[in-house]
């Protein structure tokens, strides 16, 4: 059974290596003044639609909202294996909160046409707030899946997902349509013993 999947996907300004240059005297960091990247937590979220359709089949969106110059995010999705992409972008759009940001997404995902899945990373590291994915899927009225890690078997729209809690991990069975928030995905080579224990029920 092939999957229409949505993945959201931001570009941010690169805050690994924040030095005094690049902060103003009210504290606050100059965004210009740093090096724009694709959040870490969005690319994860990517290889794990990805990974689905390649098991699976189907189709995969990107959306993304934020300044013209975030096309590369686009881009970079598109030669990893992305479908379709599409950027939301209007200076009314800028400073948005978590709230306003989750409204335009979620028309966006929307109007994309019918889907299966939406991948998202599990927050933004020029935020951290890990809001807005709980918050698209509230207003599309969807089950969400947060901080996973791995999609363990998908069987028509049985879905069962490996995710982090606190001191170790469970097992989470929904049923799709489903939104997920994805975090850093597991060593290939565990996940590969991590499915032997499971007697092959990752695929």
């Amino acid at each position: 059974m092939a999957y229409n999947i949505v993945c959201l996907m931001k570009q941010v300004p690169d805050t690994r290596d924040i030095t005094s240059d690049v902060l103003r005297e009210d504290g606050t960091v100059n965004r210009q003044a740093l090096p724009a990247v694709v959040n870490p937590d969005d690319l994860f979220a990517l290889e794990m639609a990805l990974a689905v359709k390649d098991l699976y089949g189907g189709e995969i969106t990107v959306l993304s909202m934020g300044p013209p110059a975030a096309v590369e995010v686009l881009r970079e999705a598109l030669s990893r294996g992305a479908d379709k992409a599409a950027l939301l972008t209007d200076k009314r759009f800028a400073g948005a909160d978590t709230l306003a940001t989750s409204h335009v997404l979620e028309k966006a995902v929307r109007k994309s046409g019918p889907f299966d899945l939406v991948f998202c990373g599990r927050q933004a590291i020029d935020g951290d707030t890990a809001q807005v994915g709980p918050q698209i899927a509230e207003k599309l009225n969807l089950p969400q899946v947060t901080f996973a890690e791995a999609i363990e078997s998908i069987e028509g729209d049985d879905i069962v997902i490996r995710r982090i809690i606190d001191g170790g991990h469970e097992r989470v069975q929904g049923k799709l349509p489903l939104l997920i928030t994805v975090t850093r995905m597991p060593n290939p080579i565990i996940m590969k013993y991590a499915c032997v224990l499971l007697k092959g029920s990752c695929t």
